[in-house]
């Protein structure tokens, strides 16, 4: 296993980070402070790849290989985690309705979700239901031609923009009886509640809470079969705990390039605080941090290419990049001192959006356990 880019990932990486620092970078203060998001860059995005770009090219992708979406990952969450965020949210509704949706479906819904055109979000968290998914309560019963959905969904990434909302529900029909299956809403053609959500974390995501009272949708906006929603939705965790996990390298990343020129350049007691020796030990502490989170990251899109088992691969991946990226942020804004706390540079920002990487597709905790069971095949879990 190699993390060496080849010269055609290379060439990807550097027209990605002309296109950051060009059109994403002068955009991020000011929707910080707004708490918006620039959806107009998604289709500019989509000609990266970022919007469906590992599915084939039958299915409207670019056939992107694993261990270059690690690396458009840590391109995207080295600029701007909410960016990595919002491309990993619609990926969601693309990747399942890519898969198991109809040839209507697929026309009406994922063409323009792969164009950047349609703001999507997915709702599977609820008030009482995280890390469990199993446990989700919001209802949809078949009623003639329609579903009837009633529940509510909680932090719900992009809920208060989206367009279209995959909901995940207890289904009841006479060919169902209270398993999981996949919905699409539309917010236009059937209203539901948006309550905006403000979070110390990922603030320009929209986050919000939904809620379903007697929501009629068509019969047709089923994805997939009845009762198959758990399955598919677990299938999925792997590849987005390695998105999560490479966006959080590329954060990592940023905060120590900025500290290490912050060093060479700021001096204290007549010295350049990069000659101190408690200063060195921040950057090699947090350089061996970066370093050991990117191979994690790579061997586990290594093994996603080559369609390996690898749940233990991502939850290790998830874990550690997740966690050593707060940690590097943490000593960056030590290094930084004041000047750290300051809205006007990232490291505070950086500092915020790093924590949330611990808690969304699954806990610190419950990668741990997830690892626990695969390395001694004990569930603690249930």
């Amino acid at each position: 296993m190699s993390i060496d880019l080849n010269a055609e990932q290379v060439t990807l990486r550097d027209s990605i980070r002309r296109f950051m620092k060009a059109e994403v970078v002068p955009l991020i203060t000011q929707h910080e402070a707004e708490r918006s998001f620039p959806f107009e860059l998604l289709p500019r995005l989509a000609e990266f790849g970022y919007l469906g770009g590992t599915l084939s090219e039958d299915d409207g992708g670019m056939g992107i290989d694993y261990p270059t979406w690690a690396m458009m990952m840590e391109e995207a969450g080295y600029h701007w985690l909410s960016l990595r965020t919002m491309c990993n949210i619609t990926n969601g509704s693309i990747n399942r309705i890519a898969t198991h949706g109809t040839p209507e479906q697929k026309e009406r819904f994922l063409k323009p979700a792969l164009r950047g055109e349609l703001k999507v979000c997915t709702g599977l968290t609820e008030p009482e239901t995280g890390s469990n998914i199993a446990g989700i309560q919001t209802r949809a019963e078949l009623k003639g031609d329609h579903w009837v959905i009633n529940g509510r969904k909680m932090w719900i990434t992009n809920g208060a923009f989206a367009d279209l909302a995959m909901i995940v529900a207890r289904t009841y029909s006479p060919t169902c009886d209270g398993a999981l299956s996949a919905f699409i809403v539309e917010r236009a053609e059937s209203p539901y509640d948006v309550r905006r959500l403000d979070t110390m974390v990922l603030r320009c995501t929209g986050t919000a809470e939904l809620g379903f009272t007697d929501v009629k949708i068509p019969k047709d906006n089923l994805v997939g079969q009845e009762g198959q929603a758990l399955r598919g939705t677990l299938k999925g965790l792997d590849a987005a705990r390695l998105n999560i996990a490479m966006g959080a390298v590329g954060a990592a990343q940023a905060a120590l390039d900025l500290s290490i020129e912050y060093v060479k350049q700021r001096k204290q007691f007549g010295r350049l605080i990069g000659s101190y020796q408690l200063v060195q030990k921040h950057i090699v502490d947090m350089t061996v941090r970066v370093e050991a989170a990117r191979a994690l990251g790579y061997r586990a899109a290594h093994a996603l290419q080559r369609g390996q088992d690898v749940r233990q691969a991502c939850s290790i991946a998830k874990l550690y990049a997740t966690e050593s990226a707060h940690e590097v942020a943490s000593m960056a804004l030590q290094v930084h001192g004041g000047s750290g706390y300051s809205t006007d540079l990232p490291i505070e920002r950086i500092f915020r959006d790093t924590r949330g990487g611990m808690i969304p597709e699954g806990t610190t905790e419950i990668q741990t356990l997830i690892i626990g069971r695969e390395i001694l095949g004990i569930n603690a879990i249930s």
